[in-house]
């Protein structure tokens, strides 16, 4: 019989907690952080450089204040969410030569060192983008809500994001199916769009708008036929080119 640690071990229950948490997010929080340890111990205080020399890629934290604030990870309806908008943002964003889109974790440093879910920065300011971090405001931050994440996506981090110069910020909740979406005027965000269905045209990225209700879907679209819709291609163009991939979904 194989005899395996204690952090092997708990690896292998988070890895393996059933289906029915996805269900029950506030218990899946509570059980990750009875479960979980700091693997170091955290210093009270540290600078933005230690910080960055301190966390690794898999680490999931924030830098508010000097300190380090950790956080529990995502439910999988999150993170599909997030790899559907990365793939169509993304996508998008390479073909027209616009910018870089970038997905957590990876820090973007405004007056905290915060990980968006999703950040655009354009091609004009490429310049920020650090090896191991974003110096200054994204163009764009995605966030998708969670019953964990709720009060610092729509508190601190709202107001966080427009004093550092955040173009556009877009707040995304699939548990209420509800969105919304913010433009900075003079330093404070104005909703320009919000609800469970509709169309809407972003700021920063000429030609590109989303289709509210693709993120519901269960299963979401493929990102390829999302494409397909928005830069306006014959839905049949989109299925040929699917079918020649291998009939992918």
């Amino acid at each position: 019989m194989t005899v395996l640690f204690a952090e092997e071990v708990k690896k292998l229950v988070l890895e393996g907690l059933p289906d029915w948490i996805e269900e029950q997010p506030e218990l899946r929080r509570r059980l990750w952080e009875m479960m979980r340890e700091t693997p170091r111990q955290l210093p009270q205080k540290m600078t933005y450089e230690e910080f960055l020399a301190w966390a690794d890629e898999d680490t999931l934290a924030e830098w508010v204040n000097g300190e380090v604030v950790m956080y529990s990870p995502a439910s999988k309806r999150h993170q599909q969410i997030v790899s559907f908008l990365e793939k169509v943002l993304g996508t998008f964003v390479e073909q027209h030569n616009l910018g870089i889109v970038l997905s957590a974790p990876f820090q973007m440093k405004l007056e905290h060192g915060r990980e968006p879910d999703l950040l655009f920065v354009a091609r004009e300011h490429q310049n920020r983008v650090k090896e191991t971090h974003l110096d200054g405001p994204a163009d764009l931050v995605v966030e998708i809500a969670s019953p964990e994440s709720v009060e610092r996506d729509r508190g601190a981090k709202f107001y966080e994001y427009a004093r550092g110069g955040v173009p556009e910020y877009w707040l995304i909740d699939p548990q209420m199916q509800w969105a919304e979406f913010y433009r900075l005027e003079e330093e404070r965000y104005r909703m320009t769009f919000g609800g469970e269905e509709g169309e809407y045209r972003a700021l920063v990225l000429p030609g590109f708008w989303l289709r509210i209700e693709w993120l519901w879907q269960e299963p979401l679209p493929h990102h390829l036929r999302v494409l397909g819709e928005i830069v306006g291609l014959v839905p049949e163009v989109v299925e040929q080119f699917l079918q020649a991939l291998g009939g992918r979904e």
